[in-house]
């Protein structure tokens, strides 16, 4: 235990010096997964509008995210995994992130799982750093799914409602369950459809959610699509459609 506190601390520590697409469920970082160790992950997200274009000639997608996330920690009941994103077209391209945390029955029988993490850390003071910290409880419900929420706070710089003023904390929210089981050539079991959905509070850059399906084409590759929509168009515009490739290696 007073290993787990001083890595958390450690984390927490060094966050404020570290958006990249963390461990997500569907539109946020809110899940129970977190990276195995040396396991890298390839993350390729779009969000396409499906309106007409506006009278700018706008379309209003957002840039094509590409990250990559490891996991860095080689113990069962402690995990952490780090990232970096490049979201290209963008004039400050460049996000971090990381997180840890114990899974469910780590810390006792039937614990909860257990997160503390940080995304959405740019590279340009005051305009990409939102610096969005953020905790998770999840729990798998039998027969139902797996439920996860926790609070999140970021830069009140930086996370601003239409108006100007701070619109820095809120919570997130998310489930998701799979169905359909499969197993692969080495007798690995893995569900190939997952249903989705979460939330994210706020009248800011990250308050909005979605609704979707992955596809599992093996247990390492799957494909998520589906609608996301958001608090706040003035800031993200109409809401989107999302395809998610995901690859582990």
């Amino acid at each position: 235990m007073k290993k787990i506190v001083l890595i958390l601390g450690f984390v927490l520590l060094v966050s404020t010096a570290v958006h990249a697409t963390p461990s997500t469920t569907y539109w946020t970082p809110m899940t129970m997964d977190i990276q195995g160790y040396k396991v890298l992950h390839l993350g390729i997200d779009n969000y396409f509008t499906t309106g007409k274009r506006s009278a700018t000639g706008e379309q209003g997608a957002f840039p094509t995210d590409i990250g990559l996330t490891m996991g860095v920690l080689p113990y069962e009941k402690i995990l952490m995994e780090v990232g970096v994103d490049a979201l290209y077209p963008s004039d400050y391209p460049y996000y971090f992130n990381a997180k840890i945390g114990a899974p469910e029955n780590a810390l006792f029988k039937g614990a909860p799982a257990l997160q503390v993490g940080i995304f959405n850390v740019g590279t340009k003071k005051d305009v990409t750093n939102q610096d969005i910290v953020y905790g998770v409880i999840g729990k798998t419900l039998p027969g139902v799914g797996r439920l996860t929420v926790g609070p999140y706070i970021g830069n009140s710089k930086v996370l601003l409602a239409t108006d100007g003023t701070k619109e820095n904390t809120g919570y997130m929210v998310a489930f998701d369950r799979g169905f359909k089981s499969a197993k692969d050539a080495a007798g690995n079991e893995y569900n190939k459809f997952v249903f989705a959905a979460d939330y994210a509070s706020g009248k800011n850059a990250i308050g909005g959610g979605g609704v979707g399906l992955y596809y599992f084409f093996t247990k390492d590759i799957s494909l998520l699509t589906g609608p996301v929509w958001f608090n706040e168009q003035a800031i993200n515009g109409a809401w989107k459609w999302t395809t998610q490739l995901d690859i582990n290696f």
